[in-house]
């Protein structure tokens, strides 16, 4: 059983950057059993196909496709295949900036969260985790919607308008392209998942929608100038010429090169 076994399974983690996001793991396990441990972070876990059969607090549990399980930090768990195919999984280990300590005990009642949209929610999260400022404002509308699950107590969030905070953090953005949503949060004193919806009330896309934007705004201007197209991915704060190029793709339609050819035809 060893090594087959130990080929089919398939593991790959990664520290994104993204605040209060400590680990991505995406794992395909087959026969792989977990024994009894805890984490020091929550755990946010997608599963994609089959099941996880575990024991917390001496409970029996099972994480089920398409529904996300929340599991506390120092609880111990541990875990193996619901079924012999085994399983695929997606899971984010998240710090209490995202799910305070006060909802462990509402996690360990009932860690499987019954909500369809929570798993789409949390399965774009996943894919936008090369996108740091979408990625962090996506987790922050996850956090709230599952700190909602597990705290009954905490309303759904208001429709109430704020123009002069969307401005502020229009503004900011505006000066500094780079801040992560949590440090431009803790600068002006509200969630980041509050933040997040005034100013889509506000401007009709989110904060990171606008910031890619604006680097797209001054990345054409750069590439009608005549600056190399590596040097504008740079300088307008994508990772590279790929990452800008699929940026461009999407806004424009067409590829920073050809924008500048374009460009040049038309001068």
């Amino acid at each position: 059983m060893g090594q087959a076994g130990e080929r089919r399974e398939r593991v790959r983690a990664w520290r994104p950057q993204v605040p209060g996001v400590g680990e991505v793991l995406h794992a395909h396990f087959t026969d792989h059993a977990y024994p009894a441990h805890v984490h020091g972070l929550w755990t946010v876990l997608l599963v994609d196909a089959g099941g996880v059969d575990y024991t917390l607090e001496r409970g029996h549990r099972q994480a089920v496709a398409g529904r996300v399980t929340v599991l506390p930090p120092h609880v111990a768990h541990d875990g193996r295949s619901a079924a012999p195919g085994g399983f695929d999984k997606r899971v984010l280990y998240v710090d209490e900036r995202w799910l305070p300590a006060r909802l462990t005990g509402a996690a360990v009642r009932e860690p499987l969260v019954a909500d369809a949209g929570l798993a789409r929610a949390v399965a774009s999260l996943h894919g936008a985790l090369a996108e740091p400022l979408e990625a962090e404002s996506r987790m922050a509308l996850v956090a709230e919607r599952i700190t909602r699950h597990l705290d009954h107590g905490v309303p759904e969030p208001r429709g109430a308008r704020d123009p002069g905070l969307a401005r502020r953090v229009r503004a900011r953005l505006d000066d500094d392209p780079g801040l992560t949503l949590d440090a431009l949060a803790r600068e002006i004193g509200v969630h980041p998942s509050h933040l997040v919806r005034v100013f889509g009330r506000e401007y009709g896309l989110p904060p990171h929608r606008y910031v890619v934007g604006r680097r797209l705004d001054r990345a054409r201007r750069l590439l009608l100038a005549g600056e190399p197209i590596a040097e504008v991915a740079s300088t307008t704060g994508f990772h590279d010429q790929a990452h800008l190029t699929r940026h461009f793709r999407v806004l424009l339609g067409t590829t920073p090169g050809a924008f500048r050819r374009g460009g040049r035809m038309g001068a």
